[in-house]
C-alpha cells in the first residue's frame, strides 16, 4: 500500500530532460547573440554577453539536475500490531 505514495521514478528523467532542454535552447540564444552583435559590437563585448548567457544556462541545468535527484521523503511504515 505504501507504494502509491512514493514518487514516480520517471519524474527523475523528466527533469534531466529539461535541464539539458534548457542548456541548449540557452546555447542557441549565445550563439545567435553572437552572429548578431558581430558587425556592431567589438570581440570583448561579444565574448562577455556570450559568457553571461552561457553562465545563466549552466547554472539554470545544475539546478533542474539538482531538483531531478531529491528524494522525497517516504512514508514511515506503521508498526504492526503484535497481538
Amino acid at each position: 500500500m505504501t507504494i502509491f505514495l512514493d514518487a514516480a521514478p520517471i519524474a527523475g528523467g523528466i527533469a534531466i530532460f529539461a535541464a539539458v532542454a534548457f542548456f541548449f535552447v540557452f546555447l542557441a540564444v549565445a550563439f545567435i547573440a553572437f552572429k548578431m552583435l558581430k558587425k556592431t559590437a567589438k570581440m570583448a563585448v561579444r565574448i562577455v554577453i556570450v559568457a553571461m548567457i552561457l553562465a545563466i544556462a549552466i547554472a539554470g541545468s545544475i539546478f533542474l539536475f539538482a531538483v531531478s535527484n531529491s528524494k522525497s521523503p517516504r512514508p514511515t511504515p506503521r508498526a504492526v500490531p503484535t497481538r
